[in-house]
């Protein structure tokens, strides 16, 4: 994982000023050497349940996590346990898993993490929106809070990432960010794309194909009963979506 942030076009990353890179040197000797309360798989497991439960606003149960981390629920049962240990979540039969204060602190971490390298990817080394989610996935496992301290201010404290995404500050805080789907707009009705919910390559490159992007101006022309499919304006371009589609993407009138 760490030869592939290093090599991941080389070119352009030593490009960069001189002093940024010695910083990142230095905490990344400190990530590889310093051991950290939580594994890989520990985080990945905070991160899906914090997901999941700012999606619903309760307990996530453990069908939906192994279903997100696309594992068995035995497995999901066996790491409930060891993280419940750690204090950082806690599980109630019937209601599911919820995350304690801690395990909060720490997802949040591992989110603000994955939504900077997003940031840096896009901005400094010209990766497109459809390519960086994989590789933040590898990145954001490095354990150097000096590291993402210093990129968070190498980058000027950017607030959301480059899918609209707001990006926790140090503390854990964001802004929230007030959005509705496109889907809910009715007839003659537009807003500004602000984000997206599903953000595989697959989705990205068709919003990139249908001239679909961050801070574009969107209008409902007609809206089919029938499955709710869309005819939007976009510039002066009309295309028709799904409402698959449109359940997906962000908008803010």
């Amino acid at each position: 994982m760490y030869k592939y942030f290093f090599s991941v076009k080389v070119n352009k990353f030593l490009a960069m000023p001189k002093l940024f890179l010695i910083k990142i040197k230095k905490a990344y000797i400190c990530a590889i050497i310093t051991t950290n309360m939580f594994s890989l798989s520990e985080e990945n497991y905070l991160k899906s349940i914090y997901h999941l439960e700012s999606i619903s606003g309760k307990g996530t149960s453990t069908n939906a996590i192994a279903k997100k981390l696309e594992t068995k629920p035995s497995s999901v049962t066996d790491m409930i346990k060891k993280l419940a240990d750690k204090q950082v979540l806690v599980y109630k039969k019937y209601q599911g898993v919820t995350l304690t204060n801690s395990g909060m602190k720490a997802a949040t971490n591992i989110v603000r993490k994955h939504r900077l390298w997003e940031v840096f990817l896009v901005e400094k080394l010209n990766f497109s929106w459809d390519e960086v989610h994989d590789v933040a996935e590898q990145l954001e496992h490095i354990k150097s809070p000096k590291l993402i301290n210093e990129l968070d201010a190498f980058l000027g404290f950017p607030k959301k990432d480059p899918h609209g995404d707001p990006i926790p500050d140090k503390e854990g805080k964001f802004q929230k960010i007030e959005k509705q789907l496109l889907s809910t707009l009715d007839e003659k009705q537009s807003g500004i794309c602000v984000g997206v919910c599903d953000s595989s390559s697959e989705f990205l490159k068709y919003l990139d194909n249908n001239n679909i992007s961050l801070g574009k101006k969107i209008e409902v022309l007609s809206k089919e009963p029938f499955d709710g499919s869309l005819t939007i304006l976009i510039n002066t371009k009309k295309i028709t979506i799904s409402k698959k589609i449109s359940n997906n993407i962000y908008i803010q009138s």
